[in-house]
């Protein structure tokens, strides 16, 4: 399958050996330079889905293929400067925002000027202030670091990029802005984006894939052109109200009678 970045072959997870399924049976393809959106109601699975596709756990039944191979045999190192997730709650490894940015082109062995090189147009591209490279992770909000952590992703030229609710913390106005940068990203460079987002009035316009996840369960796998966003968007609110009913059931409801 030459034209698929990522495949899930019969792909299912269990938090442990012996305990009920996370995920069940997840068989997609993701295509090269799509821009894909996993969507689903809260504890779908959609988190899950990344830590897989990244490599921070593995399947417990089923194979992930990456350049025609399953995924366990490529050095995971290596992997994942190919394959870069960017988690909700960003991690700024303790550093400044300058050596946060710095630090991929560091690892391809570029000095400190070439580094610095690298990270400038991603600045103006992603409306990093250049008043926050001194700053470290407390200093900034979670939404300025989520910015940061993408910006340090793209920096890396990773093959695919897995995002996890990367507009939640922003302003609607960024929000807007970023979702339209990463398309064009996708469009022009060939960047392959698989993004959890539960904003479906702002995926609509800009990806070209919906993932549809519920209960573990895959749903939908469809171009996006293909989707009724207005039955998508009911059955998530309907999945959701009821995981609350769920929740909210009376005191005495595992009373027996």
């Amino acid at each position: 399958m030459t034209d698929a970045a990522l495949v899930f072959e019969q792909v299912s997870l269990r938090a442990r050996v012996g305990q009920a399924l996370i995920l069940s049976q997840l068989s997609f393809s993701v295509p090269k330079g799509a821009f894909v959106g996993l969507v689903g109601p809260s504890g779908a699975g959609k988190t899950s889905l990344l830590r897989l596709a990244n490599r921070l756990v593995d399947p417990s039944e089923g194979q992930i293929l990456w350049q025609g191979s399953d995924v366990r045999s490529h050095p995971v190192i290596r992997y994942r400067q190919q394959v870069t997730l960017v988690l909700q709650e960003s991690k700024l490894l303790g550093l400044t925002v300058a050596e946060n940015l710095q630090y991929p082109s560091q690892l391809r062995g570029q000095s400190n000027a070439q580094a610095q090189k690298s990270y400038q147009p991603w600045l103006d591209r992603l409306n990093i202030p250049q008043a926050w490279l001194g700053k470290t992770a407390v200093e900034l909000s979670v939404g300025q670091r989520q910015r940061v952590a993408l910006a340090r992703a793209l920096i890396a030229q990773p093959q695919l990029l897995l995002l996890d609710e990367p507009t939640a913390a922003q302003d609607v106005g960024y929000a807007d802005y970023l979702l339209s940068q990463l398309g064009q990203l996708a469009r022009t460079q060939g960047l392959t984006i698989v993004m959890a987002n539960h904003q479906l009035e702002r995926l609509e316009p800009v990806v070209t894939h919906v993932l549809h996840l519920q209960a573990g369960q895959l749903q939908q796998d469809q171009p996006a052109a293909m989707v009724d966003w207005s039955q998508l968007r009911q059955s998530i609110v309907e999945a959701n109200q009821q995981m609350q009913d769920d929740w909210d059931l009376p005191d005495d409801s595992t009373h027996d009678g």
